[in-house]
């Protein structure tokens, strides 16, 4: 019977049409019953000379392609996509979990999201406010001062305020003068010390090497030397006189000058939104000229309490400037004279006394010099 059946099966034709599908559904169902009854009638595996010989075939359970006979069967695999089932439908309590994790997540990050949004969206409108307030204080600013160049508008005055500050400026720019004079003539004294060392190292040795003229050379050896010590106490105290000017314009005097010019600056702000003002004091009376007219009076009197406050400060600074300067250059102009003049007179002693008075300190023989380990 099994023979049977394989033959059957092996002779079967099987319909196949141009896609590779079978004919029809009744002939799909008897060819599967056909393939359950030859698989139910198969060789039993138990058996031994299946297991050993390989289907009772041949050594080594090869079976030749020469005894295989039948039509060729071409494998046709949507067959058996329609012998499959339906694919099961995914879990709606599964999804529907995901879906809440996924949205309370993106929830999360939308809500950070949205925090630094903010903060970032408030950053940039402060940065513009501040960008656009600086644009309508410069225009108004600028316009301010072409104005009162070309004598089409008014500004405000303080006369004798104005008269302080330009003694004040051309005070300094005398002082910066006898500055300049006094560096230079520390510069070109200190050369004409190093030319009296100098010449009196080569006095002395000549006084050694010249038995014939060695009191001669001695004693100009020791009026160089003498003078070498001497130029360097005038020396001392002619750079703490610079150091002193010097402090003073380039420190004190600058600083005020400094706070003066953000008065000018104030000066100039007020009168640009006093101007303002006035001109719109002067157009309509409807409800925006209202309030445009209620915020440049604000605006007017931040400036004017701005300006009010420098002026004050200025006022001070001058009055504090004067009294300082006073005192520095009484106690400055009293050490140089007496320094210049014993110097000259050859009075070793009035100089000493005069460097001891002012609390003047000279620097080490050799100070001015690198150390070795600078010099490597």
């Amino acid at each position: 019977m099994a023979e049977g059946i394989m033959s059957k099966a092996a002779t079967m034709e099987i319909p196949i049409n141009s896609n590779g599908d079978t004919g029809t559904q009744a002939e799909d169902d008897s060819l599967e019953q056909d393939l359950q009854q030859v698989m139910v009638s198969g060789p039993n595996l138990n058996e031994t000379n299946i297991v050993s010989g390989g289907y009772g075939g041949p050594a080594g359970g090869i079976i030749p392609t020469s005894s295989i006979k039948g039509p060729a069967i071409r494998f046709n695999p949507e067959y058996l996509d329609r012998r499959r089932g339906p694919a099961p439908a995914p879990d709606i309590r599964t999804k529907s979990r995901a879906a809440n994790l996924q949205s309370s997540s993106g929830g999360a990050n939308n809500n950070a999201c949205g925090a630094s949004e903010e903060v970032s969206r408030g950053v940039a409108v402060e940065k513009l406010d501040s960008v656009k307030k600086w644009g309508i204080n410069t225009y108004k600013c600028t316009k301010q001062m072409f104005s009162e160049r070309f004598g089409r508008g008014s500004r405000t005055v303080d006369l004798e305020l104005e008269a302080q500050i330009e003694v004040l400026r051309d005070t300094k720019s005398k002082y910066e003068n006898i500055l300049h004079l006094a560096t230079a003539l520390t510069e070109h004294f200190h050369s004409l010390v190093q030319t009296q060392q100098a010449l009196g190292d080569a006095f002395t040795d000549l006084s050694q090497k010249s038995p014939e003229l060695q009191d001669e050379f001695g004693y100009n050896a020791e009026t160089q030397k003498l003078l070498c010590r001497n130029g360097e106490s005038l020396l001392g105290a002619i750079s703490f006189f610079v150091s002193s000017v010097n402090t003073l314009v380039n420190k004190t005097m600058e600083d005020t000058l400094m706070t003066i010019k953000h008065y000018e600056n104030a000066r100039l702000e007020f009168d640009a939104y006093r101007s303002d003002l006035e001109e719109l004091s002067l157009g309509p009376r409807d409800s925006a000229a209202v309030v445009r007219m209620e915020m440049a009076q604000h605006e007017y009197q931040v400036h004017r309490d701005k300006y009010e406050r420098l002026r004050s400060d200025v006022t001070i600074k001058l009055k504090f400037l004067d009294e300082n300067k006073v005192k520095v250059m009484h106690k400055q102009l009293l050490l140089f004279h007496n320094a210049i003049s014993a110097y000259f007179a050859g009075n070793q002693q009035q100089l000493e006394q005069t460097l001891v008075q002012f609390n003047v300190k000279l620097k080490p023989p050799g100070s001015d010099k690198p150390s070795w380990l600078e010099e490597q």
